[in-house]
């Protein structure tokens, strides 16, 4: 057995007639468990290498709770919880970050972002989609879409009603984790597996995608797509689109430093350096021929707009007669920031 491993989490979860997992919701989970924690628990469950999702049995989990009582306090009390639960229990262990293979594991890393033990980017989510059933997320938790008509019918013949929240492979997530620090207007907004800095303020309109988030403290307005990463002390208008992806084995990754403003329905395709401005309405992809301005707003020379990523204190604005997008640095940009901040 390995002397480390990636992540530990006890779970309680919700399987199909078929004994499919349909998620999982993990309390407590962690990361770089300590060798001792693993090896106590590993007789009781069998578990001898390897990433795996083992379920067991509330009999079980009031034996794992003594057997971790001496190395985590924390982690004992929540498996005498879930010694009393009437729902399927799942232990997961990830001896190391490698590409996913189950339900349980999935909900597991997703976790790990919202519980903001990982930020976006920071783990192998290869294989995620076809690990994430679909399902009906609903008044009564996560049902199986082949069971949700017979489900709704029994609902109604005890008077009652099954309301369906949404139809998705990714629950809300503070369903599973409400981070501290944080104001959300429409928990609907956030997927789990969002990472939300401390201070971050998401408005109604304002949406975050899994494997993105803020780190805050920010606001967001507009969309967080999969693949973007905003830092401190940014603001996203309303309606903004900042797009990356996440796909197959690989990440294409945008990131958004501190202190920079996105104007309403504006959007990126490059990363941004620290203090960038985008805008209002415009939309900035790679390929996006940028003229780049002195002082004197005096052409200097055009360029395409990936080789500005990253780069600080910039200016990107749609010139309102000749309708080129142009891009001006330093002061002047940076005067424009400030009061850009200010008046939001």
């Amino acid at each position: 057995m390995s002397n480390s491993s990636f992540s530990l989490a006890f779970g309680v979860g919700t399987q199909n007639r078929q004994g499919a997992w349909l998620e999982v919701f993990y309390a407590q989970p962690l990361l770089n468990p300590s060798a001792d924690l693993i090896a106590a628990i590993a007789p009781i469950l069998g578990y001898s290498e390897g990433n795996q999702a083992i379920a067991f049995s509330t009999a079980q989990a009031a034996q794992l709770a003594e057997a971790v009582k001496p190395f985590d306090a924390t982690q004992a009390a929540l498996l005498t919880r879930l010694a009393e639960s009437h729902k399927p229990l799942v232990a997961t262990v990830l001896a190391q970050d490698s590409q996913l293979s189950s339900t349980p594991e999935a909900y597991l890393k997703l976790h790990l972002l919202s519980h903001r033990l990982v930020k976006p980017h920071g783990l192998n989510l290869a294989g995620i989609f076809p690990l994430l059933p679909n399902v009906a997320w609903t008044s009564q938790g996560a049902i199986d879409l082949g069971e949700l008509a017979e489900r709704q019918l029994e609902a109604r013949l005890r008077g009652d009603l099954l309301e369906v929240f949404s139809v998705d492979k990714f629950p809300k997530m503070t369903d599973y984790v409400v981070p501290a620090g944080v104001r959300i207007a429409d928990a609907a907004r956030l997927r789990l597996g969002a990472y939300v800095g401390e201070g971050t303020t998401v408005m109604h309109e304002g949406f975050v995608n899994f494997n993105a988030g803020t780190e805050g403290p920010g606001m967001i307005e507009g969309r967080v797509s999969a693949g973007v990463f905003v830092g401190k002390g940014s603001d996203l208008g309303g309606g903004c689109s900042t797009m990356g992806t996440l796909s197959g084995g690989g990440n294409i990754v945008i990131k958004v430093g501190e202190g920079c403003l996105i104007g309403a329905n504006a959007g990126i395709g490059i990363p941004l350096g620290d203090r960038n401005t985008v805008e209002s309405g415009l939309y900035i992809t790679a390929g996006t021929k940028v003229a780049l301005l002195d002082e004197n707003n005096q052409l200097v020379k055009v360029v395409k707009a990936r080789e500005l990523a990253g780069q600080t204190d910039l200016l990107f604005r749609r010139n309102s007669q000749t309708g080129a997008v142009e891009c001006k640095t330093h002061k002047s940009a940076i005067e424009l920031n400030e009061a850009l901040h200010a008046h939001n």
